[in-house]
């Protein structure tokens, strides 16, 4: 299933229309097509080994890093991701595209302070001097609800708490204030509070930076509380996609599903 749209309409900016295959494990996703408008909060929901996270990887063209293959049409802005050069999509991630991942800890490097990852973060893909951004990213940081700066970008990940740490990895996802971002299963490490925060925060980038947002998670009610429009992944192939009220009252008609991870 997919939401309806043109590429040629502007408010489009995502369309999708994928297969994916690892080595052993041909079809891992078969005929995955949707559309994602500028600015749209996204849910995407299925039991663990469904494909969730193999479609993230393959929107960012990250798949082959793992000796995977996507076949089909990943046209975003415009832009047919299947045919873009290394170089091209090195210059998207991060500052077009940006993935958040389930683990915080794994995602920042626990042998440099912080301030360190996000100067190296933001030197990717921007010319101008860190001296001059970096009050901008002390203005970011305290936004993402992180201590104050000086005291946060002399420390280290491990001296950080869990939730903490997902909010300096959102801060370096959107530093550079992407079209889109990815976060596949944000909230599975965060107990009930901090898990609540990030929530928050996501619908705040969402609201106020407009930026759209492909939420990938277990956590039905987070997916009610945040986002306009969900997707169903069964077996690789996608079985639902439209308004979240429609597509959770059949899931609960259909599964009642307390075993989806």
């Amino acid at each position: 299933m997919a939401g309806a749209g043109h590429l040629s309409a502007p408010d489009i900016l995502l369309e999708a229309d994928i297969s994916a295959d690892y080595p052993q494990r041909p079809g891992v996703l078969e005929g995955i097509r949707f559309t994602l408008r500028r600015g749209e909060a996204a849910g995407l929901m299925g039991a663990s080994g469904s494909g969730k996270s193999t479609l993230a990887l393959a929107l960012l063209r990250l798949l082959e890093l793992r000796g995977g293959r996507t076949r089909g049409s990943i046209r975003f802005a415009g832009r047919e991701l299947l045919e873009a050069s290394a170089r091209e999509l090195r210059r998207l991630r991060g500052s077009e595209m940006s993935l958040v991942w389930q683990s915080p800890m794994s995602a920042l490097n626990p042998a440099l302070r912080i301030e360190t990852q996000l100067r190296e973060v933001w030197r990717a893909h921007a010319a101008e001097r860190w001296s001059a951004a970096r009050p901008r990213m002390a203005e970011l940081l305290e936004r993402m609800g992180l201590p104050p700066a000086p005291e946060l970008l002399r420390r280290y990940p491990r001296q950080l708490s869990v939730g903490q740490a997902q909010r300096v990895a959102i801060a370096m996802a959107v530093m550079h204030r992407p079209k889109l971002l990815i976060a596949d299963e944000p909230t599975s490490a965060l107990d009930p509070a901090s898990r609540a925060g990030i929530l928050d925060l996501f619908a705040r980038l969402n609201r106020e930076y407009g930026i759209a947002l492909l939420y990938i998670s277990h956590d039905l009610a987070s997916v009610a509380q945040l986002c306009g429009t969900a997707g169903v992944i069964e077996a690789g192939r996608l079985t639902a996609w439209g308004p979240t009220a429609r597509v959770l009252a059949h899931w609960g008609e259909q599964r009642r599903p307390p075993a989806v991870a």
